[in-house]
């Protein structure tokens, strides 16, 4: 059967890819996915879905029911681009300045389409099957904004799944990984003020540059002894801004921070020892500390049964050799994580090529040379088709 499913959406592939190719000339930023939402509505409409538009601003939900059974599936896939300028010299590259689909969003949203249209015309299944088409993954929390808006009352789910792209690994291969798989992430904006002045005259002020200087070495003692080794934990500072002459002292400096743990008590441990250093350390160069901390993604954990049942999946359709079934956690972060604390489910990963052979670079995400690789367009909609006709079985 998976090797005809294959071949099926083998055949229609040219169709999405190029699809896929117009959507990745048309770019839009999160909460602005305006023309990427309108032609993904209109085509599950005119397969026989029911469709909702604007669910958490500019999402897209396609349901079809068929027979009798009570389960209920979700599968979701993102929809924005990038504010970055392409540099792929493509002749699809976009078309808008600025902005550029370099996490293979369009991808994504191509391969579930792809699909929806051989669920609606020769999929057997028995159920209930939503598609969510999400906005504003990329730090917009396009996630929280449709479940906000009621995205499992209206469409409940009894499990929900969910697939990204990953350069560096062979074309079409599955990873998957059971718990936590991707990490948090938070961020902070930490405002020092002291006492400006001369800069031949450091004893009359409360110099902040120092005070940030010490703060930033402090806080990397935090991971490295007040984190178990053996649990994953990042703080970066990422910007420093202060001053504009080399004999002034400045009143303020302001500091950017970048905070990711894999597990949610690690997560809180960070946010208290963070504040905790920077007040401290404030406090011994006589400058004021203000901390504006800023919780962002949660950890993204897969759930045990859904997870297993992903990798039954995965190997059914191409073969045990080229499924990974326990890959390696990442240090990114996705907001298909709030939908796993709502539901359970799991997020797998496709290869997008690794440069060897498959004709594709192992360019990274969020990089101006980076594409998605048409390839996946066939794969990654068999996937989709085999899990929704498995976990909604005739």
């Amino acid at each position: 059967m998976t090797n005809a499913l294959l071949d099926q959406l083998h055949q229609q592939a040219d169709e999405f890819i190029g699809l896929r190719r117009d959507i990745h000339q048309h770019p839009e930023l999160a909460f602005d996915e305006h023309r990427t939402s309108s032609l993904v509505a209109e085509k599950l409409e005119a397969w026989g879905y029911e469709v909702e538009r604007g669910l958490g601003g500019t999402g897209v939900v396609g349901r079809m029911v068929r027979g009798s059974g009570k389960r209920q599936l979700g599968i979701r896939a993102d929809m924005d681009a990038l504010p970055i300028d392409e540099a792929t010299g493509l002749a699809y590259s976009s078309c808008h300045s600025g902005v550029m689909h370099a996490c293979g969003h369009d991808g994504h949203t191509a391969m579930l389409l792809a699909a929806a249209h051989h669920l609606a015309h020769r999929g057997r299944f028995d159920g209930t099957l939503n598609l969510i088409f999400q906005p504003a993954e990329e730090g917009g929390g396009g996630a929280l904004r449709m479940m906000e808006d009621g995205l499992f009352d209206k469409y409940p789910c009894d499990a929900v799944f969910a697939m990204h792209n990953m350069p560096g690994m062979p074309q079409g291969r599955l990873v998957l990984r059971e718990g936590a798989a991707m990490a948090s992430s938070d961020y902070a904006t930490v405002t020092l003020t002291g006492v400006g002045g001369h800069g031949a005259l450091p004893h009359r002020t409360a110099d902040p540059i120092v005070a940030a200087a010490s703060i930033v070495m402090a806080l990397q003692t935090i991971v490295s002894r007040n984190i178990d080794p053996l649990q994953m934990a990042v703080v970066t500072v990422g910007a420093i801004h202060a001053g504009k002459a080399n004999n002034v002292i400045p009143q303020t400096v302001t500091l950017e921070l970048s905070v990711r743990a894999l597990d949610r008590e690690v997560r809180t441990t960070l946010e208290k020892r963070i504040k905790s250093v920077i007040q401290s350390q404030a406090e011994s160069f006589d400058v004021q500390a203000k901390v504006d901390w800023r919780p962002g993604y949660a950890v993204l954990v897969n759930t045990p049964e859904e997870t297993a049942f992903a990798r039954e999946v995965a190997t059914e359709l191409v073969g045990a050799d080229r499924v990974t079934l326990q890959g390696q956690p990442l240090s990114g972060s996705e907001d298909f994580a709030f939908m796993l604390e709502k539901v359970p489910g799991s997020y797998v990963l496709i290869g997008n090529g690794d440069g060897e052979g498959d004709g594709h670079g192992a360019c990274m995400v969020h990089n101006p040379g980076y594409d998605f690789n048409d390839a996946n367009v066939a794969i990654g909609s068999a996937y989709w088709v085999l899990l929704a006709e498995r976990f909604l079985r005739v």
